[in-house]
């Protein structure tokens, strides 16, 4: 029997824009009463990551999504602007709402938050209820042996593992009960997140943002490209991965949704241990909130890097003479996402090639992608970069024509996203710098004028960058002088 109570229940959407599988909201409607579902727009309570353009694309078109659920079952989403307390003990004054629902973030500043609204709140009598949406295992039940955070992928893993499978998902609530009036709400529209001229063309037709989209996509892949995950997953060219990253950013599926549809079917074990990362992503920030601005080694903060800002340009826009390179960041230009191969390696790129930072690699990916996630975001670029995590070992520098030629052996990904190679034979795609000339007549090819020789010589981009990894090594040897 559900015990039913008296006042409405205020549920606080963040990243958790969905109806099943949403626990804040599920207990909401079991525990009777008024429903009232609420969005907060506080950019400038994120600190120094607000939503970047991509995100802000996204958000609007999975707000609008998630109204028009909403409305399906009775309700609505009320949306507000500016800092979150006001703003909840207002809804909650006009609806009468004795209780308040959440899903818990990892995030630094968001928890930080969190933990003052919820004594402010329970102070004026309002019950608050976080709930675990965004993860399959909250970040303090995972633990070595000796009760400390995991660093290490793999170990960390084989403990979730050893926890057992998640609780399967729940459906939806198939009504949600109305409050006697309505509060003031903005207008999706009127929170300004559309981009002002509009360049989104690209994104609209790559994406379906909200939970429809994400059980569509979540569908697709499983029909077609889970079962060759473990090879596929390289292939630029090919729809090899889910895609599903912005979704679970977002909320729009839950890590659990993913984890019960995939477990049982052939292939899935790779793609679940992705999830995996995601996890482990979250851990890590959870325990180490200052990685996204500091390393994680924090001998790495006397690494050599170089200020080069005509070189950080020119990998922005995808102008370095590598096309690998370039295509990925074209792609991420055009579609607000890129290929996890690719991402690897114009990542390693640019801390290893052109010895730029990697905070001025994340800043990037946090305004252009549509899946941009702090967690993820910062494990990965510290992973590039040596100084994070589990982190790739500092020998490890990608060169961009190899991989090219094993991963775009026919260059397709690079004729789509750089066009002004698609003339160029497959074979001189990696390299139109060392192509013949009369192959670059015939493919009406002019270099430095349609597509530019590279900006760094690799190898030896190579070479100095073990020397700038080397000093780091010496550096955190045990009983140096110049230990950290």
């Amino acid at each position: 029997m559900v015990r039913r109570m008296s006042g409405a229940t205020i549920v606080w959407l963040r990243q958790d824009l969905r109806l099943a599988d949403q626990p804040a909201l599920a207990a909401a409607a079991e525990r009777g009463g008024p429903v009232v579902p609420l969005y907060l727009h506080a950019p400038e309570e994120e600190g120094d990551w607000p939503p970047g353009s991509a995100s802000r694309f996204w958000l609007h078109h999975s707000l609008t999504a998630l109204d028009s659920d909403l409305r399906r079952l009775g309700s609505r989403l009320v949306v507000r602007r500016g800092a979150s307390l006001p703003n909840l003990l207002d809804v909650a004054r006009r609806t009468g709402a004795n209780a308040m629902h959440l899903c818990t973030r990892t995030e630094p500043l968001a928890r930080i938050r969190d933990g003052l609204v919820r004594r402010e709140l329970e102070a004026a009598g309002i019950e608050v209820v976080p709930f675990n949406g965004h993860l399959l295992y909250e970040p303090e039940i995972v633990k070595t042996r000796g009760g400390d955070p995991f660093k290490v992928f793999t170990p960390f893993w084989n403990a979730c593992r050893a926890l057992g499978d998640p609780l399967p998902p729940r459906p939806a609530p198939s009504r949600l009960e109305a409050p006697p009036a309505w509060p003031v709400s903005e207008t999706i529209a009127g929170l300004g997140l559309l981009p002002q001229p509009d360049w989104a063309e690209g994104m609209r037709f790559a994406w379906r943002p909200g939970e429809r989209g994400a059980q569509q996509r979540l569908a697709e892949f499983l029909r077609d490209g889970v079962n060759d995950y473990a090879t596929g997953r390289d292939r630029p060219a090919a729809a090899g991965t889910s895609r599903l990253s912005p979704h679970l950013h977002f909320g729009e599926i839950s890590p659990r949704q993913v984890f019960d549809a995939a477990r049982d079917r052939n292939g899935s074990a790779a793609w679940l241990r992705e999830i995996g990362w995601r996890e482990f992503a979250h851990h890590v920030l959870h325990h180490f909130p200052h990685t996204p601005e500091k390393p994680l080694r924090p001998e790495f903060d006397r690494f050599p890097w170089r200020r080069d800002p005509d070189r950080l340009a020119a990998w922005q826009r995808g102008r370095t003479g590598y096309p690998i390179v370039d295509a990925g960041m074209r792609e991420l230009w055009k579609t607000g996402w890129m290929h996890n191969r690719v991402r690897m390696i114009v990542a390693s790129f640019l801390v290893k090639d052109l010895l730029v930072t990697w905070q001025e690699g994340a800043a990037w990916f946090w305004d252009t992608l549509v899946d941009a996630d702090l967690a993820n975001n910062t494990l990965n670029w510290q992973w590039t970069a040596g100084c994070g995590a589990d982190a790739a070992p500092y020998f490890r520098i990608f060169n961009p024509i190899l991989q090219g030629r094993r991963f775009d052996p026919e260059g397709e990904y690079v004729a789509r996203f750089v066009p002004e190679l698609l003339r160029l034979p497959a074979s001189h795609r990696h390299t139109p710098w060392l192509a013949p000339a009369r192959a670059l007549e015939e493919a009406e090819l002019v270099l430095d004028e349609d597509y530019p020789r590279p900006i760094v010589d690799h190898e030896t981009a190579r070479k100095r960058a073990l020397l700038a990894f080397q000093t780091i090594k010496a550096r955190s040897r045990p009983g140096s002088r110049r230990e950290v």
